[in-house]
């Protein structure tokens, strides 16, 4: 278990031998568990590559009165955790759309991680990748260092969006041009769109208020329903 921030953490499962757990890009697993003889299960999707053999990786953010927190901070490395799966309606093949606007508020960075990286790992998939992320600061951002890398590749352009900062005076000077402050709301939404460099199809995952907030932008920004999915 690896503390990225001081609510989250990245877990890795090992699987049997050296097995793969088999899904596509952007399916997700059900995590099951009991607290006080309550059983309770939760959604989480794997952030370790697809093709990954004897583990998978996840993100969970735990919370100050989650049930599924208590559990999750209870593990100790040698734990066993049940999961089930693959579940997921969004199935991405490679060159199926010619540009993918990502847009994530926190831990709904993880189902556009695997997406992204089977991207740019295929040499075929000439995909362009605008990934947004939100979160509330700095400090709090997810896997920085791999959305780095990221950025590195010809097609991939990653921006984020602070919610409690509000000067790029203290960023890091890689991130100063490419980080804007506020929430991401219509007027960015509809820049971003613009921007595009082919007619984007955008993916969306955050909370339930953060994904009815974009699909409203989104239509705003004259994307159609059928332009977009929310995870």
């Amino acid at each position: 278990m690896d503390r990225l921030t001081k609510d989250t953490y990245r877990v890795r499962f090992a699987l049997p031998g050296n097995s793969q757990l088999g899904l596509q890009p952007g399916q997700h697993l059900i995590l099951r568990g009991i607290v006080d003889d309550l059983e309770i299960q939760r959604a989480y999707t794997p952030i370790s590559p697809a093709n990954a053999e004897g583990y998978f990786e996840v993100l969970i953010k735990c919370y100050q009165m989650g049930l599924m927190s208590r559990y999750v901070e209870s593990w100790r490395a040698g734990d066993t955790a049940f999961w089930r799966g693959p579940f997921g309606d969004f199935f991405y093949k490679p060159n199926q759309y010619g540009e993918l606007l990502m847009l994530a508020a926190g831990t709904g960075l993880a189902p556009m991680v695997p997406i992204l990286q089977s991207i740019t790992d295929n040499e075929d998939d000439e995909t362009f990748v605008t990934l947004v992320g939100c979160f509330k600061t700095f400090e709090s951002i997810y896997l920085k260092t791999f959305l780095q890398e990221q950025a590195c590749f010809w097609n991939v352009r990653t921006f984020f969006v602070l919610s409690q900062e509000s000067s790029s005076e203290q960023l890091p000077w890689s991130y100063q041009e490419k980080t804007r402050f506020g929430r991401l709301g219509q007027d960015l939404i509809k820049e971003l769109v613009s921007c595009c460099r082919r007619k984007p199809f955008a993916l969306v995952c955050g909370s339930a208020e953060f994904n009815k907030d974009i699909a409203r932008c989104l239509l705003c920004a004259g994307l159609t329903e059928d332009s977009y999915f929310l995870f």
